[in-house]
């Protein structure tokens, strides 16, 4: 099924509402857009993201992507998220989105 246009300017939306000093994974994103998987908000952010605070989007296990180590780690760090062992402490820094809405079922 293809990515919607909505869908995208949700994960947008999502990504942009992360404060200063939090962090939320692809996984909280997903979820809190009610999408089917955290691969769906990573492909937006490879494709769509570089007027968003990208750098407060993390994988489940809390550390940046090899190439984007460097980086996002200083700039995590400059915004006071708990930094250990190049990892977020996600349990500190975790920013906790609204629950989704229900989706009405699919017709068909």
């Amino acid at each position: 099924m293809a990515t919607t246009d909505a869908e995208i300017e949700l994960v947008r939306a999502l990504v942009a509402s992360i404060p200063r000093g939090r962090v939320a994974t692809y996984g909280d994103i997903a979820a809190a857009a009610g999408l089917s998987t955290p691969r769906t908000v990573g492909w937006i952010m490879r494709t769509d993201s570089a007027d968003l605070p990208w750098h407060r989007v993390l994988g489940a296990s809390g550390r940046p992507a090899a190439h984007l180590r460097g980086r996002q780690l200083r700039l995590l760090a400059e915004e006071g998220v708990p930094i250990r062992d190049d990892r977020v402490d996600l349990r500190a820094a975790r920013f906790p989105f609204p629950e989704p809405p229900e989706r009405p079922p699919a017709t068909g």
